[in-house]
């Protein structure tokens, strides 16, 4: 990437961070939910009185991570393009290979690496999906309203709880695939940046965080309890953030010192 494109992603993703994290705000004002056993999602239900806040900041950090994945895979696109690009002729006139991953072809131009390229897609699926998450809310919230949760297993909620828990689960598949793609791609570029340094670590926290709350979904749905529910849902949440702050500071790394 160039430095332009490069630093342009790092501030849409260190900013879209930012604003995935604004959940934070429920220990500061008062929503009525507790944070250890509900959804986050549930502070932007539709009968949440702070709903339109919550809602507002999901969909700007899903706009910010999806322009800054595209930002990102343009400039990786257009860098690890084909003979003629800035890496092939770099590559071409040194007669010299780059970084793994970044060296010349077998027709002396600099490959693509896939690893990034589709860490860049999946990041782009997870801001996409966290914007139509912000606009398919809940209209109630079922871990703290035994009416909600009776009309949520009877079927009489509207059509938007179905369709949130499908762009919820395809947002956090598209966080997952991000995560482990975009931090081999770190490590394969230069294991000094930050996220080739925490991405590993980052990335079994996340899974074990995701495999907590999928375990809580299925007792609470069953019945058997709530199990921390929203505390595992949380720190899943917060470690995507964490993650993305990291790809920020890699790139704006990058950038500052010259590399591409």
């Amino acid at each position: 990437m160039s430095r332009t494109v490069t630093r342009t992603a790092a501030a849409l993703l260190a900013l879209g961070a930012l604003a995935y994290t604004a959940w934070v705000l429920e220990v500061l004002v008062h929503t009525g939910l507790d944070p250890v056993r509900t959804y986050v999602s549930e502070l932007a239900a539709a009968d949440q009185p702070l709903g339109g806040l919550f809602r507002a900041t999901d969909f700007a950090a899903g706009l910010l991570v999806l322009a800054g994945a595209l930002t990102g895979l343009a400039g990786a696109w257009r860098a690890r393009g084909g003979p003629g690009g800035p890496e092939a002729r770099s590559s071409a006139e040194s007669g010299s290979g780059g970084r793994t991953g970044q060296g010349p072809g077998a027709h002396g131009h600099a490959r693509r690496d896939p690893w990034a390229l589709g860490g860049w897609i999946a990041l782009a699926v997870f801001g996409a999906a966290t914007v139509a998450d912000s606009r398919l809310p809940l209209s109630c919230a079922p871990t703290v309203d035994p009416v909600c949760a009776a009309r949520e297993t009877a079927g009489l909620v509207p059509a938007t709880h179905a369709a949130h828990a499908v762009s919820s689960s395809l947002a956090m598949t598209g966080a997952l695939a991000a995560l482990v793609a975009l931090t081999v791609a770190a490590r394969r570029h230069d294991r000094r940046l930050p996220l080739a340094r925490t991405g590993p670590v980052l990335v079994a926290l996340e899974f074990a965080a995701t495999a907590w709350t999928l375990a809580a979904v299925a007792a609470f749905e069953a019945g058997k309890g709530i199990w921390a529910l929203g505390a595992g849902q949380r720190l899943q949440v917060l470690l995507v953030a964490v993650w993305l702050a990291a790809l920020a500071y890699s790139l704006a790394t990058d950038a500052r010192e010259g590399r591409r």
